[in-house]
């Protein structure tokens, strides 16, 4: 199995960033995702530049591993919140080489 590395790209709502990462954290749903089976890495980054940007970087043992984990309970709650908090999404997949 490749290991898949996904980086997601948020532009907030003005005003909305910390709120987003506040609530995902305040329920408990980064805890759940980096629980699940085959998940490496599920971490945002803050960009310096632009008050409303935020990074998710997520690595997966697998495609089939992510796969899963979009089907998961807590995802449709972090949808929830997301539709709140964030205006777009630009999603990206990097190829790691060994």
């Amino acid at each position: 199995m490749e290991e898949l590395m996904l980086y997601v790209r948020y532009q907030a709502k003005p005003g909305c960033r910390e709120k987003f990462v506040r609530q995902l954290v305040e329920e408990g749903i980064l805890t759940l995702i980096r629980q699940e089976d085959g998940c490496l890495a599920y971490d945002y980054y803050f960009s310096a530049q632009d008050e409303n940007e935020l990074l998710l970087i997520e690595r997966w043992q697998s495609a089939e591993h992510q796969r899963v984990h979009m089907q998961q309970p807590h995802m449709a709650r972090l949808k929830a919140i997301k539709e709140q908090n964030v205006d777009s999404t630009t999603l990206g997949k990097v190829r790691l080489e060994a």
